[in-house]
């Protein structure tokens, strides 16, 4: 029988007036972040950015999410650092190929718009991108009732980029002997969240808000550290010629990102002696009693990001890593592949 009254989208459960509300909030941190290239505002059904600067330009993209980290954040209650968490992750994944960010664009689905919460997460977005020299120029925000548990969302995100072709870094450049740099992660970055939560919460027991004296932290706070750009060192080292290659060390960890970037016939070895792994990969390591494959396949384990330079070059791109204030570790050297393993760790 039809309804004896009009029935409304928000009787279904979506809110066009908060929605609404919504994006007037991410216009104004979208806009903090434009640049002169940025030709339309939030809102045009497409973004128009006009390239510059460029002779022989290749455009370097990637998409990612957060993944179950927002599990965390929903737990907590804590929504201002995922967006950058993305934005990090996503710069760093294409300037490991030598490209420079030139915009970015985000897509927030969630059951039931709510403008506070959406502003959080633009938020952070805006911050990263305006840290890493990258305009929010777009994104999407679906409201899908029923789709979703209250308070819940799923977030990802699309960056563009830029590089000249002849400055494409693809790592053919390596060679036996070149020495293998470790920058630093501050934690889980965006990975292995999934595992991570299985031994905290699950089989240790923690809350959200336990603080543990080994973290010297509650345990959100570790697991929401936000993923570190490392846009200022990588910049550096190619402005300088010294970087052959780099390695985003994200989901697989050291050993399947590593490979990704060596020709074939290479390996690297790695001295595990050479960095110690922050707490929390400890704290959980003592949980779960994990296999050492799946350990070091899961987790950053304390590196972020490897890098790849000539032995000769070793002294000059320590002092452009100290400049740049970026800590590193020498973690090991480019090896003669030997079997099928392309990472072998010394311990």
């Amino acid at each position: 029988m039809p309804s004896a009254r009009g029935i409304s989208y928000q009787d279904a459960g979506v809110n066009i007036d908060e929605a609404d509300r919504a994006v007037d909030r991410i216009k104004v941190l979208a806009r903090q972040t434009f640049t002169s290239s940025v030709l339309t505002n939030i809102g045009s059904f497409g973004a128009a950015f006009q390239l510059k600067g460029f002779r022989n330009p290749v455009l370097m993209s990637s998409a990612d999410g957060v993944g179950t980290k927002l599990k965390v954040a929903f737990l907590a209650g804590v929504h201002n650092t995922v967006g950058e968490d993305l934005v990090n992750h996503c710069v760093n994944d294409i300037m490991v190929q030598g490209a420079e960010p030139l915009f970015f664009l985000d897509y927030i689905a969630t059951g039931r718009v709510a403008a506070t919460l959406i502003g959080e997460i633009i938020e952070g977005m805006a911050r990263g991108c305006s840290a890493n020299h990258c305009a929010l120029i777009g994104g999407e925000t679906a409201e899908m009732p029923g789709f979703y548990h209250e308070g819940e969302y799923d977030l990802a995100g699309f960056i563009v980029g830029a590089v000249e072709k002849p400055r494409l870094l693809t790592g053919d450049a390596i060679r036996k002997d070149d020495i293998v740099l470790g920058l630093p992660s501050n934690g889980l970055h965006t990975n292995g969240y999934s595992l991570a939560r299985r031994l905290l919460f699950d089989e240790a027991g923690y809350k959200h808000n336990t603080r543990v004296a080994t973290l010297g932290c509650t345990v959100a706070e570790e697991l929401l550290k936000v993923h570190r750009s490392y846009a200022t060192a990588i910049r550096a080292l190619r402005k300088s010629g010294v970087l052959k290659g780099a390695a985003h060390i994200t989901g697989g960890g050291i050993t399947e990102n590593t490979p990704r970037i060596l020709p074939k016939g290479l390996a690297v070895e790695i001295d595990t002696r050479a960095w110690q792994a922050p707490a929390v990969f400890q704290l959980m390591r003592s949980i779960g009693n994990v296999p050492v494959d799946d350990w070091r396949r899961t987790f950053n384990l304390g590196i972020g990001m490897i890098l790849v330079i000539g032995s000769r070059d070793l002294a000059r791109t320590q002092r452009i890593l100290k400049k740049a204030g970026e800590p590193y570790y020498v973690i090991g050297q480019v090896v003669t592949q030997a079997g099928s393993q392309r990472v072998v760790y010394v311990e």
